[in-house]
């Protein structure tokens, strides 16, 4: 049901899930542990499944967050619950309040959790090409800081993600990275078709953590394409079906 970081697992106190699809109770191209509400699922199932959720990650369902996301570089700081029909519109959470699973949403974007184990603040992003070009990852880590943590002792995981073998793009979009930073080029692979190319997301997210000093960073090296364990936006654009389901990977402290 869960994928989980090494590094992770080690910090005491600390809660974390990648979840796969499977465990829950949707059918069809939702099977099974679909958590999407922006999905065209049966409401009762996706609020079952996250229940479920809930519970691996030890709190309450009203307690086990996400965003409305918008692939920004925008993050929102809590420390308390929301209504689900008042989701905040952005691409990650920071918090250091314990009980609160705090989750990124994705199904092919890179899902990254953090946590700083000295400070106890943890974060959630959700980095799509777009968020990780734009900030959203440095923005958690100045979220982060804002509540006492420091990246020096920040550790990171980035979850299941389309990786490069499956992650075709046009020029265009190579264009729209290299404008921003020449050296973003390394990304890019050569792709079978003439003007496409293989962007290697992963990697890109792993240079930006890097780049903001970051120190200790875990990759679960996991392609959501080529792997059915997990939902993946493109496989079903190339399966031609009319949905997807979602994952949302999660972080919490424990209560004290």
């Amino acid at each position: 049901m869960i994928v989980a970081s090494s590094l992770l697992a080690a910090v005491p106190g600390l809660r974390h899930a990648f979840f796969t699809r499977e465990g829950g109770v949707s059918q069809g191209i939702y099977q099974s542990l679909n958590a999407g509400v922006g999905s065209q699922d049966d409401p009762a199932h996706v609020a079952e499944n996250r229940r479920r959720m809930a519970e691996v990650m030890g709190v309450a369902p009203e307690n086990f967050l996400s965003l409305y996301q918008i692939h920004s570089p925008d993050v929102v700081i809590v420390d308390k619950a929301w209504d689900a029909a008042s989701r905040p519109r952005a691409d990650a959470i920071v918090t250091r309040t314990p009980g609160l699973a705090i989750g990124a949403s994705a199904a092919d974007c890179g899902p990254i959790l953090f946590v700083d184990p000295q400070a106890r603040v943890i974060g959630a992003a959700h980095a799509g090409w777009k968020g990780a070009l734009t900030g959203v990852l440095e923005s958690t880590i100045d979220a982060i800081e804002k509540l006492g943590g420091q990246r020096g002792d920040i550790v990171a995981a980035i979850g299941p993600l389309i990786r490069q073998q499956s992650y075709e793009v046009g020029a265009e979009f190579v264009d729209r990275f290299t404008q921003a930073d020449a050296d973003y080029a390394r990304f890019f692979g050569p792709a079978a078709r003439d003007g496409h190319a293989m962007f290697d997301l992963g990697g890109f997210i792993r240079m930006r953590l890097e780049r903001a000093g970051i120190l200790m960073i875990d990759d679960t090296g996991i392609d959501t394409y080529s792997d059915d364990r997990f939902f993946s936006y493109r496989r079903t654009v190339h399966r031609k079906e009319p949905d997807y389901g979602r994952h949302v990977h999660a972080i919490a402290l424990e209560d004290e």
